[in-house]
């Protein structure tokens, strides 16, 4: 019986997310705080009716997010405190920006039989194009876009600066850095690099607000253009973050040979993503449902060690550290010239 409700759970994964939102619209973890509340006193300062919050508390504590100690009394558990914006490590925005990125994309998993027999993306069948096309062609689509990548890069942000020596390089470019979140992060704690931001127009949309935000503008340039065509020169570090998994083998190499052609002989090139294990570790199934995300939306794929040493190699770099950067999988990939 063990089995059959773990397979019923994994079949309700959709409705546990649009939970677990609701949650954090009506404010629920919020206005518990850290005492055990009545679910009716839950009720009446969220506006919502007694039972109706009475079920929603009961589901949050099926879901380990609330606890419940005696019939209709909850308290918050440390994976629902992560659910209040006002806490520090808060994953709120994040969950609410992945309502968003669900409805872009949960019409091409309806085809998701059809890649798995092609190996072909399903965006198109859904959309008529691909992803990116439709979001150039869809800018409020493209900024919603933008803001989710923005709430997803935050905690990366936060660790990067003190995970690599950036006191002995001058400028940092990202290279597909949207609205420059991640390379604010890194001007801001090492105030002698400048910066420069690249990405297509639709992705830097948002870019000079962050720049302004942050007191940044005068030291990094926002530059559009197309990392399959070239890359800026004038930087000794090259920062990848989250763009190759959206891509194949060969557009990787693509992108990876402009930075080589670019990069100074004593510069590096950091590549931030998932590294899956070389055998499934059941405790990271996040990565591999995201593999087949990217299979089905975009026609990338996540990789092991393995296969980013190939990406590399065959774009004349060498991968020389992998470090852990927190979280199931996403790590730091130095690598330089062969």
């Amino acid at each position: 019986m063990e089995d059959r409700g773990y397979v019923v759970q994994l079949m309700f994964g959709t409705l546990a997310a649009h939970t677990v939102r609701a949650a954090i619209d009506l404010r629920i973890v919020e206005l518990m705080g850290d005492k055990e509340r009545l679910a009716t006193d839950v009720a009446e300062d969220a506006g919502t009716a007694p039972q109706p919050t009475l079920r929603l508390l009961r589901a949050l504590a099926g879901l380990r997010l609330l606890e419940e100690s005696a019939p209709g009394a909850f308290s918050v558990t440390s994976a629902g405190a992560l659910l209040d914006p006002g806490r520090p490590g808060s994953m709120a925005s994040l969950v609410t920006s992945s309502g968003f990125m669900e409805r872009l994309m949960q019409p091409g998993w309806e085809h998701l039989t059809d890649s798995l027999r092609t190996g072909d993306t399903s965006f198109e069948k859904a959309f008529g194009k691909d992803f990116f096309s439709y979001l150039k062609d869809h800018p409020e689509r493209s900024a919603g876009f933008n803001e989710a990548m923005s709430q997803a890069t935050r905690a990366t942000a936060a660790v990067l600066p003190g995970a690599f020596d950036f006191g002995r390089f001058t400028t940092v470019a990202d290279i597909g850095g949207g609205d420059g979140t991640l390379l604010a992060g890194v001007l801001r704690e090492h105030t002698s690099l400048t910066g420069i931001l690249y990405d297509t127009e639709e992705g830097l949309a948002q870019a000079p607000e962050t720049m302004r935000r942050d007191g940044l503008t005068d030291r990094c340039s926002v530059e559009p253009g197309d990392f399959f065509t070239s890359v800026p020169e004038g930087a000794d570090v090259y920062l990848i973050k989250s763009i190759l998994h959206d891509w194949s083998d060969d557009r990787c190499v693509t992108i990876l040979s402009h930075v080589r052609e670019v990069l100074p002989a004593d510069g590096r090139v950091l590549i931030v993503e998932p590294v899956l294990s070389d055998v499934v570790d059941p405790h990271a199934v996040g990565l591999y449902l995201g593999d087949i995300n990217m299979l089905v939306n975009w026609g990338g794929r996540e990789r092991t060690r393995a296969e980013f040493d190939e990406v590399c190699h065959r774009a004349g770099l060498e991968v020389v550290s992998v470090t852990q950067l927190g979280g199931p999988g996403f790590c730091l990939i130095e690598a330089r010239a062969i």
